[in-house]
């Protein structure tokens, strides 16, 4: 089972398909906004303001962050400390080096660390990807992409960490 933290912006998607999965257990969200998507999107799960990751009920044994990018970080590593597997938006931190740490610490406890970069796993990118490497479109040579809705607009971090991954993958 999994912990949802964060039930905003984009939270209130991550516990959908955790709800629709029967896999969601809890969901932490100190505002009013995420408890009420919470409510909404998972009738029946717990939902609470505050978390401790060591003191989550043994059946849990992952947590999806779904917070600011700001604390990405220190509440991935909060988590696998605590022995649990680590689904993190994007970016899983601000600073190379301590996206590195996270790395290091999920292969030193043997725990799964994945960020969520959903449209890596998109079919049309699927596709494109299996259409190079086939080479059923020829050579590829160059490559751009437009940007036609920047969505939701962020102030603690740069664009290129929220849609570059995307584009380059």
């Amino acid at each position: 089972m999994i912990a949802l933290i964060g039930c905003g912006y984009w939270g209130k998607n991550i516990a959908r398909n955790l709800y629709e999965l029967n896999q969601l257990s809890l969901i932490a969200d100190p505002t009013d906004e995420g408890k009420k998507n919470a409510v909404e999107r998972a009738p029946g799960v717990t939902v609470q303001d505050s978390f401790n990751f060591d003191d989550f009920p043994e059946h849990i044994k992952g947590v999806a962050i779904a917070t600011p990018a700001a604390t990405h970080y220190r509440l991935s590593k909060e988590a696998l400390n605590a022995g649990l597997h680590v689904f993190c938006e994007k970016p899983i931190a601000l600073k190379v080096k301590e996206a590195e740490e996270l790395k290091a610490l999920a292969g030193e406890n043997n725990l799964a660390l994945m960020v969520g970069h959903v449209l890596e796993y998109h079919p049309a990118f699927l596709k494109l990807r299996s259409m190079i490497s086939s080479g059923e479109i020829g050579d590829l040579r160059y490559m751009y992409s437009n940007r036609l809705s920047l969505g939701k607009i962020r102030t603690e971090e740069n664009i290129l960490w929220s849609f570059a991954p995307h584009d380059i993958a």
